[in-house]
């Protein structure tokens, strides 16, 4: 049976679901919901029969603008859904074991779906347009059927006139897949003012002959100043890891390319691509990455339990009196010592000022911890002298901790 007889007998789901306009304009979360829900179907179908699977897959992004196009997006959260969903979808259908005269027709489908594609939920498909094609002959076929449009268009810009073509980057990853780099180049070079999304087409040219060093140059000397040092570096990272270049990778890119939104979260990322390197060497390198700031990563190094560090962190410089109350109270019975430090530390740190939102309940809570830990641990008489320090008058929240204990009226 043909994938497409097979498709024709496969009740998908979603189909209904995806109709035109369906979600109104509060329908966020019910269309994440229902994206989620497609793709369960068509993975299950995947498990057995991927070129059906990849067919369902074309289904679905053809019609998710149509069917989204009255949402309100402005939150961002549908706009990730969607790229999530490309981003899974694109290599299934990249993939799937289908004649030429197939992926033919799910590529002028799709085709005709980014552009019709506004507001733009699939656009990032166009960076997998290549890989879509799956063979340097079908690329080559599709950059020769968008060249014409390209090149007008780039003569436009260079003669300063506004112009647009949703096929560029489908041009570029197509002439990419082709290995005609050369051409790729030239037609950047035509462009005075390329984006990004474009000119990282140039830079993987380059790099795809070997020449590395020279793709990062030409993304440095070419993005301009409204390009961030962030997409440079995970493209230099990724490039240089790919080479081989481990140690050039991590020491110059590693830590501002997989930067995230908490410290242990960054930890992570470098972990990972970098097993190789010891969690407490690794973690030596991003806290000196972060001159004057070590206290941010006490709770990266609680985290991965590595007590003595963390300690030192604590004490090192200004770290939050809430997260080290948290940290002795987790560690109070199996880490007194620890429990003990941390909670001296918030203790310390709350008298010179800092933390936010604190109240009394934070100092009672801190000042607890601290004796019952100095007690499990023997430690009675090094407690109550850190205390005592805490409570000098050149603090200047020592008279408030004083009275958030009672200590003074």
């Amino acid at each position: 049976m043909t994938t497409a007889a097979k498709t024709a007998t496969t009740a998908w789901g979603f189909r209904t679901r995806f109709r035109r306009g369906a979600f109104g304009w509060k329908g966020t979360q019910l269309a994440i919901g229902r994206i989620n829900e497609a793709l369960t179907e068509i993975r299950a179908v995947a498990r057995h029969d991927t070129a059906c699977a990849a067919e369902g897959a074309v289904l679905l992004l053809e019609k998710l603008s149509p069917a989204l196009c009255q949402i309100d997006s402005s939150s961002g959260a549908l706009g990730n859904a969607t790229y999530a969903a490309v981003q899974e979808l694109a290599p299934l259908i990249s993939h799937a074991p289908v004649s030429t005269k197939v992926r033919q027709q799910w590529l002028d489908r799709l085709f005709e779906a980014i552009q019709e594609d506004d507001p733009p939920y699939i656009e990032s498909l166009g960076d997998h347009w290549g890989d879509l094609c799956a063979t340097k002959e079908l690329a080559s076929a599709w950059a020769d059927q968008l060249l014409p449009t390209l090149k007008n268009v780039l003569r436009e810009r260079k003669r300063g006139t506004y112009a647009f073509f949703s096929g560029t980057t489908l041009c570029y990853s197509a002439l990419f897949k082709a290995e005609r780099h050369d051409q790729l180049l030239e037609l950047l070079e035509m462009d005075p003012h390329p984006i990004w999304p474009y000119l990282v087409w140039g830079a993987k040219a380059l790099a795809t002959r070997g020449q590395i060093d020279q793709a990062i140059a030409y993304l440095r000397e070419r993005a301009g100043s409204t390009t961030s040092e962030t997409s440079i570096a995970r493209f230099a990272e990724e490039e240089l890891l790919k080479a081989g270049r481990r140690a050039e990778a991590f020491n110059q890119y590693a830590l501002l390319a997989n930067q995230a939104n908490t410290h242990i979260a960054t930890f992570r990322a470098v972990a990972k691509k970098y097993p190789e390197l010891a969690k407490d060497k690794l973690l030596n390198h991003l806290i000196a990455s972060t001159p004057g700031e070590p206290g941010k990563w006490f709770a990266t190094t609680k985290t991965l339990k590595l007590f003595e560090q963390a300690t030192r962190l604590a004490w090192a410089s200004p770290c939050d009196p809430k997260t080290l109350n948290r940290a002795a109270r987790d560690h109070l019975k199996m880490q007194p010592d620890f429990a003990m430090q941390c909670a001296l530390a918030s203790l310390h740190w709350m008298s010179m000022g800092h933390g936010y939102e604190l109240t009394g309940m934070d100092v009672q809570d801190a000042h607890r911890m601290a004796i019952e830990a100095a007690s499990l641990t023997q430690q009675n008489e090094q407690a109550h002298a850190t205390i005592a320090q805490v409570f000098t008058p050149d603090r200047p929240m020592s008279v408030w901790m004083k009275r958030s204990l009672g200590l003074v009226p």
